[in-house]
């Protein structure tokens, strides 16, 4: 009580005291809905089994879904949760996901792991966080398959081949995968490391991986 009165929650998109994300800000979310592409699950006027986006490209993962834009209040959600140290925010982004999107056919959860130094800089691990709440919620397994094999260079700021080329051989399989594995993740955005951390599950084993990411970045 003493901790509220000091430290007021606040909306983690507009600032206002109150929930963690207030009404407002929840209801201006864009939901992702189809028509989607099939395999990376970009909007379009029409539903496609492969849009521009992924078309050519020689993809690890068999889809990849996310709930909401990255845009506007989702951008602002985010970067509080991952960059501000609102580490309760993974509660919220897994309700979201959860109301928007369904419970995955594969038997467990995997997540893409953080860059160590990221991970000491922020105190904690976003997608790793988000993975076990959703993990609670769907009442399913997550199981760290995945390790990071090197550091890499922020992706922000970097052009789609040169995302491609930062994550290639980032990540190597920690252990035996499942034939089945769904993948989560924070952020869409090129599918650049999504499609670098779902190659190691393959390599581990996995026949079908899965992507579910909280937001996608839209072009």
């Amino acid at each position: 009580m003493l901790l509220d009165l000091l430290l007021p929650n606040r909306c983690a998109a507009c600032g206002l005291p109150g929930a963690t994300l207030c009404l407002g800000c929840r209801e201006s979310l864009i939901r992702l809905a189809p028509p989607l592409c099939d395999r990376c699950g970009s909007p379009g006027a029409w539903p496609v089994r492969r849009c521009v986006e992924c078309s050519g490209r020689r993809l690890a993962f068999a889809t990849a879904r996310a709930a909401i834009v990255y845009d506007g209040s989702a951008r602002r959600f985010v970067q509080a949760w991952k960059e501000r140290g609102r580490r309760t925010l993974a509660r919220d982004a897994a309700g979201i996901v959860v109301e928007t999107l369904s419970r995955p056919a594969a038997p467990v959860l995997a997540f893409v792991p953080a860059d160590g130094d990221r991970s000491l800089r922020r105190g904690h691990r976003p997608a790793e966080a988000l993975a076990n709440e959703l993990g609670r919620l769907w009442e399913l397994p997550v199981v760290p398959l995945v390790r990071r094999a090197r550091s890499v260079e922020r992706q922000r700021g970097l052009g789609l081949q040169e995302r491609r080329r930062n994550v290639r051989g980032a990540f190597a399989s920690a252990r035996a995968s499942p034939p089945r594995v769904c993948l989560v993740d924070d952020v869409y955005t090129s599918g650049a490391t999504a499609g670098a951390a779902a190659s190691a599950l393959r390599r581990g084993g996995a026949r079908r991986v899965e992507v579910v990411t909280l937001a996608r970045a839209v072009r």
